[in-house]
């Protein structure tokens, strides 16, 4: 059958349907001479011929390719341009980007794996990078403690991209720190003293590894390490006595900063206030 719409041309909404794009589309391409109608009416009123039709399908089978319009103007213009090759182009260019998009999507899931697990490392590889000792489940009760807390989502953005070998580190640095703090009590170091404040800046720094840790955070930190029964038991298994010592000498170098321990709250690098310590 012939469509008696083409005697005269096909109007810009009908041609818009046909080819599946808006008449907003056909009105740019036609601004910017890649596709025009060639009939008036006299009505003055333009119409797409059967021709200007068939370059209108070239266009939108380029366009999905995902050619620019520079480019899709250049292969039904241009006789001396190589489809061939263009396309070929097209294809490297679009290997390219679903490259960059899978190294997107593994650390989308990275990410989301972080802020729901924290730890991305297997039971296995946990024992072995931060000891026998350690419980795996930890992370997951951590998340339970400290998921409301901005310093989760801080914790989670570092464990996306920390490695095996990153996590050993950070363990490595944080056990030698705890046997210095047991040499440290043993060798009756004061609280308050130059020595004791070192070791106070210390901890503030290899924690921070984790998340940013201020003095007054680590203040409730230093509370918290001697009033929870399963962080008592950890550090007084270092040394007897150690998780009252720890928390005195946290408090003695806030007080050095201007801090007093006894009103310090949760409060992060910005300012925000947070609940008054980790429960």
């Amino acid at each position: 059958m012939v469509d008696p719409e083409l005697d005269d041309g096909r109007t810009v909404g009908s041609t818009a349907e046909l080819l599946g794009v808006t008449v907003r589309t056909l009105h740019h391409w036609d601004k910017i001479g890649l596709a025009s109608p060639s009939v008036r009416t006299t009505a003055g009123y333009r119409r797409y011929t059967d021709a200007d039709l068939q370059r209108l399908h070239r266009i939108v089978a380029y366009r999905e390719t995902g050619l620019g319009l520079d480019a899709i103007r250049a292969v039904l213009d241009d006789a001396t341009t190589e489809i061939g090759a263009t396309l070929r182009e097209q294809r490297a260019q679009l290997a390219e980007r679903i490259h960059d998009l899978q190294q997107l999507d593994e650390r989308l899931e990275r990410m989301t794996e972080a802020h729901e697990h924290g730890i991305l490392l297997s039971d296995e590889e946990q024992s072995a990078t931060f000891g026998p000792n350690w419980d795996p489940r930890g992370s997951g009760q951590a998340r339970v403690l400290w998921g409301d807390f901005p310093q989760w989502a801080q914790f989670a953005e570092r464990s996306a991209s920390r490695t095996r070998e990153q996590w050993r580190s950070v363990s490595e640095a944080m056990s030698t720190l705890q046997r210095d703090l047991g040499d440290a009590l043993d060798q009756g170091m004061v609280a308050g003293s130059p020595e004791a404040n070192a070791l106070v800046e210390r901890h503030r720094e290899v924690f921070s590894n984790l998340f940013p840790l201020t003095r007054q955070m680590q203040v409730c930190l230093g509370r918290m390490f001697e009033s929870d029964q399963g962080f008592a038991a950890y550090y007084d298994g270092i040394r007897a006595g150690l998780a009252s010592w720890f928390r005195q000498i946290i408090d003695e170098a806030a007080r050095a900063h201007g801090i007093d321990p006894d009103t310090a709250t949760w409060q992060c690098p910005t300012g925000s206030r947070e609940p008054a310590r980790p429960r």
